[in-house]
């Protein structure tokens, strides 16, 4: 049986085609076609309500769960045996754990800027995709704090990182920037697990209300913490989502410049840069922005969500995508020109070792991914075809992984001193442990498609209620039929 919502074709709906040309001075609508509150509730519910989950979900289900259990089997070998079943080694102590914890932590910026800054800034398209983005950011940081445990090495001691009383008054070192990131990660995570959390209690009140089992009733009731829509009840969601969004902001800043940290407090070649806060954060909101489309692309398509999750919706990610990309192909400059004018020897050989050296490869491939490839969003037609966008959305999180890679393996690889170099070779698990995020990732995120509403419905209706395009009830019905053949 088929997931898709119930749709119609925009001619016969009189709606406006997004991928026409449409007049400027005109605000775009926020949905293509018409809709009632009726039409948005059944659009999205249906997914969830659907009593057979079809084929394609399962199949897409058995091979990331089965990457899932790649992961933990793998932990647990790591476990037993120690790190030396990866690849670091010396001088190359940080290795892929910690550049799938960076990478993992910078896709789920994408989130908190569509749900918490465009939310304070009124943007209306925000309203079809944020539910998505949230999603998204707290399965990545689930994954990303995972990585951090794992490379301990004594997982059993990871309790030594919380300032917990002890009778030996030892307490962790405030002043390494690992430990900033405990806190960082923990504040974003519980921060955007409520802001998403929160912002789902009116749509779970809805499946509560319209579940046709028990244990549906029971489950949906039981998260929906009692909500009956009253205007008590809307006052104080109102309120809290408001400050929660107001708490989120500074995080998208906060917490990836911490993370950045771990590597601009150094004495490394390479990673001692002031320019590293700034340059992360747009890296992160690159990268996380290019995860959304690689999401939500083949999501609408499957789902039947075309008509909320419009062409419009994916061109202004686009554009962010484009502008971020700037910033991150002027932070690669600005690396190699202060490298240059520093007159370093040690610090311009870092950056001469990545573009030509044993690495040069990765570099390369990711400027390519990173700088030139976003440049096909100047053209409408690339932000605007889902069959060009989304090869470009992989290839940049392609390119987003390498940033990490060579920054923090190409740097260790070459120090200080000839006499310490060498070189670094993943081996088997740790090209396990990545593939095994990306199905962890890729299960949670099936399972929230599968059992919750992908898109809020609750700020959706209001928000076409607010600009004047959610139609009465029934009228939908009847522009169908008196509408042109």
């Amino acid at each position: 049986m088929s997931l898709r919502a119930p749709t119609i074709p925009l001619e016969q709906a009189g709606g406006i085609a997004i991928e026409e040309p449409y007049d400027p001075r005109r605000r775009p609508p926020v949905v293509a076609g018409p809709f009632d509150a009726a039409r948005v509730t059944e659009c999205v519910s249906r997914i969830t309500e659907v009593p057979r989950t079809p084929l394609g979900w399962y199949i897409a289900f058995v091979i990331s769960g089965a990457l899932t259990v790649v992961f933990f089997a793998c932990s647990v070998y790591l476990f037993v045996k120690g790190i030396g079943v990866w690849g670091n080694n010396i001088p190359v102590g940080w290795a892929f754990p910690i550049v799938n914890f960076v990478f993992w932590i910078g896709i789920g910026h994408a989130g908190t800027l569509i749900s918490a800054i465009l939310f304070l800034l009124r943007q209306g398209w925000r309203t079809s995709i944020n539910r998505f983005a949230e999603a998204m950011t707290i399965f990545a940081v689930m994954c990303a704090g995972l990585f951090p445990v794992v490379h301990l090495g004594r997982v059993w001691f990871v309790y030594w990182l919380l300032p917990y009383p002890n009778q030996m008054l030892v307490w962790p070192q405030f002043r390494s920037p690992l430990l900033w990131d405990v806190f960082a990660v923990t504040a974003y995570f519980v921060t955007s697990l409520l802001f998403w959390y929160l912002g789902m209690i009116p749509d779970l009140a809805t499946l509560r209300d319209r579940a046709t089992t028990p244990a549906r009733r029971l489950v949906y009731g039981l998260f929906a913490l009692g909500w009956t829509g009253s205007a008590r009840h809307w006052h104080w969601y109102e309120s809290a989502y408001l400050f929660l969004a107001a708490l989120a902001t500074p995080l998208v800043v906060s917490v990836h410049s911490v993370v950045s940290f771990d590597f601009a407090v150094s004495i490394v070649p390479g990673w001692h840069a002031t320019i590293f806060p700034p340059y992360f954060v747009a890296g992160a909101i690159f990268s996380g922005f290019a995860m959304v489309i690689t999401l939500l692309v083949p999501a609408r398509a499957y789902f039947g969500l075309k008509e909320l999750v419009t062409i419009r919706h994916l061109d202004n990610m686009n554009k962010i995508i484009l502008a971020t990309s700037w910033m991150v192909g002027y932070a690669y400059v600005i690396e190699l020109f202060v490298a240059w004018y520093s007159g370093n020897a040690t610090e311009w050989f870092t950056f001469m070792n990545r573009m030509f050296g044993p690495y040069a490869a990765a570099y390369w491939v990711m400027v390519v991914c990173n700088v030139l490839l976003p440049q096909a969003f100047w053209f409408r037609k690339c932000r605007t075809t889902p069959a060009i966008m989304w090869p470009i959305a992989v290839l940049i999180n392609l390119g987003m992984w390498l940033e990490r890679y060579v920054i923090i393996i190409v740097s260790l690889s070459r120090d200080y001193l000839p006499s310490s170099w060498g070189m670094y070779y993943p081996t088997w698990v740790d090209l396990a442990m990545l593939a095994g995020s990306f199905g962890l990732f890729f299960s949670l995120f099936l399972l929230f498609c599968r059992w919750l509403p992908m898109v809020a419905m609750a700020e959706l209706k209001a928000l076409l209620a607010l600009r004047g395009e959610l139609l009465p009830p029934h009228e939908t019905d009847v522009r169908q039929q008196t509408a042109a053949p």
